[in-house]
């Protein structure tokens, strides 16, 4: 399905209708309907789904190119498609016991697994309750999948994690998203008070499932690194053109010449240029090969794991770098609301933020590379 289509031209198609939204989805705090029923048409969230429902269960780097060029028109917007792909990607194999829920094209699925609420047995299924920080897209969402716990009639609790899947009208969304970059990513919290969920609508978490897909065959920690980079990949990217765009039109304050012909300008451009092209390439690369040993059935080395994880950190770091960089040769002029070098720098920050590929695991990649084993986050979630 996926040598038929070129996903990419889909995505691309829709950078006019993602920029013209983006200061909306800003203001709003979440993502326009406009945008998100454009991805939904085109199918770009079900990128990675199984194609049991209507997925073309696309290669990791296919993926990571459709979320580089949302994230490249907006950053929002493409945090928004990025998390999408991954509900359906790895949340949608868990559904064959109600596929029924997206059996319709234009539904449109978000999750959280950043709490786990409740699920006590109870007359007509399992009774939910919980609250979930960190739910992307959930405005526009028909349907919502929250991580929960069994727990039994005498209190005891499964150490299994499960999904509970609730359509639009049983979940609250709380506004809590009151943040400074990526505002348009529509990450509020949901709430969910005593909803009774059919024992088929209580489903394997993430990662798991009983639908054919390729997805499930890499390892869910390295899985997740893939299409957060591809955003702050785009979110570079969109820096250099805006920082083109500027130092075409800027004259500095003192200075006789525009700021494209001054030779800091052109030697901060050259380096963010370099960076960039480094770290995505070093980044795609890993990334094709991690997919063919695991496509092929073969388990990936403590190695390949590690070097997953560095080249995630040091790719997001870089791409922090590429736009502050790049805000100092620019001068003022970029710390104006409104200017898209600002907005850039704040929604660059918050990609580096996330676990999956912040710095923070940095000392067990040098244990792994020294042959000591996989720890904390990397031995797996």
């Amino acid at each position: 399905m996926t040598s038929k289509i070129d996903w990419y031209a889909r995505a691309e198609s829709l950078r006019h209708l993602i920029r013209t939204h983006a200061d909306e989805a800003d203001r709003i705090r979440h993502l326009p309907n406009e945008v998100a029923s454009a991805f939904a048409a085109l199918q770009l969230y079900r990128l990675g789904a199984p194609t049991m429902i209507g997925g073309a269960d696309a290669e990791p780097t296919t993926q990571m190119r459709v979320i580089e060029e949302a994230s490249r028109a907006d950053g929002s917007a493409g945090w928004n498609l990025m998390i999408g792909i991954e509900t359906f990607a790895l949340v949608g194999p868990s559904l064959a016991t109600c596929a029924e829920v997206v059996a319709d094209p234009s539904v449109i699925m978000a999750s959280s697994t950043a709490a786990v609420g409740d699920a006590r047995p109870c007359d007509g299924g399992w009774l939910i309750n919980g609250q979930w920080q960190f739910a992307s897209g959930v405005h526009n969402a028909h349907v919502f999948g929250a991580t929960v716990r069994k727990i039994d009639k005498l209190g005891e609790s499964d150490d299994r994690r499960y999904y509970a899947i609730l359509p639009k009208g049983e979940f609250e969304i709380i506004d809590t998203w009151h943040v400074s970059g990526l505002r348009g990513s529509g990450s509020h919290d949901v709430r969910i008070v005593d909803r009774v969920v059919s024992d088929t609508h209580v489903v394997a978490t993430l990662g798991h499932g009983d639908m054919t897909s390729n997805q499930l065959s890499i390892p869910l920690n390295v899985r997740l690194t893939f299409n957060k980079i591809a955003v702050a990949l785009g979110i570079a990217r969109a820096a250099i053109e805006a920082f083109i765009e500027l130092a075409y039109g800027k004259t500095p304050r003192f200075a006789n010449k525009k700021l494209k012909d001054r030779p800091f300008a052109q030697r901060q451009l050259a380096k963010a240029e370099a960076r960039i092209r480094g770290h995505r390439a070093a980044v795609y690369e890993h990334t094709e090969r991690v997919t063919q040993i695991c496509y092929r059935g073969d388990r990936l080395s403590d190695e390949d794991i590690a070097i997953a994880h560095l080249l995630a950190s040091e790719a997001t770091t870089g791409c922090v770098y590429v736009v502050e960089s790049l805000l100092e040769a620019a001068g003022t002029s970029a710390n104006y609301l409104g200017h898209p070098l600002e907005k850039l720098a704040r929604d660059i920050r918050v990609v580096r933020q996330h676990t999956t590929v912040s710095p923070q695991h940095i000392d067990h990649i040098g244990q792994a590379l020294m042959g000591n084993g996989l720890h904390g986050f990397l031995r797996g979630v």
